[in-house]
């Protein structure tokens, strides 16, 4: 059954009704991605703190990252604590089953709902069902939450098979970095962790990795982790300085920018 293009809105909705396309299309790099591009990749690399906007200018903003991968996405209660009963259709609402590797997970909804904009469809590049996924940093948890690491967990599960519905053929990620306090910026193990666990078709589709507004210690990382990557993976990752930059690279209209980044 062949589908069809669907623009969304930021707040995602996976329940695609519409259809739009766009004639543009950017430079695709030939080669695919192997199954190893960042395995030999460090989860933990130390960086100097206080990152609060970014500067595109590459001069006085440090990134702090720290090790968040998620390993599991259960909750536990206090022993003895009564868990809340809720009707079957309202149960169905807060939580969706997704399988990922071949492996069943629960996605608990009510408590990722806040951050759900962190990924959006933008369109489509080129001919076909070329599509540009968009990932905004800023929409990403604080990590002083006392749950963080519980949102995280149910949010990874939500990114990943989120992406498996939005992509069909090839496909490009843009990375909005711009704006993004260091409290909310993932760490490098928690993308690491994302990247493996997609489908080896979505991993090896992906035909570039455009880093918006990234500021100088996001460059000064994956310049410093390039041994660790495959020259197949790092090829397709683009730097990109301004908006209309960007534009210049792909279809802009069906994009959503939040406010601060574009100011």
């Amino acid at each position: 059954k062949q589908r069809k293009r669907v623009p969304l809105s930021p707040n995602l909705n996976v329940n695609l009704d519409s259809t739009m396309t766009t004639q543009d299309s950017v430079d695709e790099t030939p080669d695919d991605l192997d199954d190893d591009d960042l395995d030999n990749l460090p989860d933990d690399i130390d960086t100097p703190d206080d990152i609060d906007d970014f500067d595109s200018s590459g001069h006085g903003n440090d990134l702090e990252w720290e090790d968040d991968t998620p390993i599991g996405s259960s909750r536990t209660t206090p022993q003895g604590e009564s868990v809340p009963q809720f009707a079957a259709d309202e149960e169905a609402r807060m939580w969706r089953t997704v399988v990922i590797g071949e492996q069943e997970h629960r996605i608990d909804m009510k408590v990722i709902d806040p951050y759900k904009k962190v990924i959006s469809h933008g369109g489509y590049y080129g001919e076909g069902l070329n599509a540009i996924i968009v990932f905004a940093a800023c929409y990403m948890p604080d990590s002083s939450r006392p749950d963080y690491k519980y949102v995280m967990d149910n949010l990874f599960l939500y990114i990943i098979s989120t992406l498996e519905l939005l992509v069909a053929e090839d496909y490009m990620i843009v990375y909005l970095h711009g704006g993004t306090p260091r409290q909310n910026v993932p760490s490098i193990g928690w993308l690491k962790k994302c990247y493996q666990m997609i489908d080896r078709r979505l991993r090896k589709n992906l035909k570039q990795l455009l880093i918006v507004h990234p500021s100088f210690w996001l460059k000064t990382i994956i310049r410093f982790t390039r041994p660790f990557i495959s020259s197949k993976f790092y090829r397709k990752v683009v730097f990109v300085y301004s908006l209309s930059d960007l534009a210049s690279k792909i279809p802009m209209e069906y994009i959503y920018i939040p406010e601060h980044i574009r100011e």
